[in-house]
């Protein structure tokens, strides 16, 4: 939560945007925004998503490791999943 909180601020400033302006793409207010980039308990995961694309950041989720079969599940997990978060300009 908190890396992912950090990023937002970090695409937001990368593209120069004010939390202002990014509120107002979310449809939130300037200090809903400033308790998204700080990660506030009250602050649910969705939003911090959200606050990412909104910034034009990007998020992505890969399998790493574990054996199974191409085109089929496996059975046990054996690998581990990876989420990036990347801030764009």
């Amino acid at each position: 939560r908190v890396a992912l909180a950090r990023a937002i601020r970090l695409q937001r400033e990368s593209v120069k945007m004010s939390q202002r302006e990014l509120g107002a793409k979310m449809k939130t207010s300037q200090p809903r925004v400033a308790k998204i980039e700080r990660a506030a308990p009250d602050v649910s995961l969705d939003q911090l998503v959200r606050a990412l694309a909104a910034a034009g950041g990007r998020i992505v989720v890969s399998s790493k490791g574990g054996k199974g079969s191409k085109g089929k599940r496996p059975t046990k997990s054996t690998g581990s999943v990876v989420l990036e978060v990347t801030a764009t300009n």
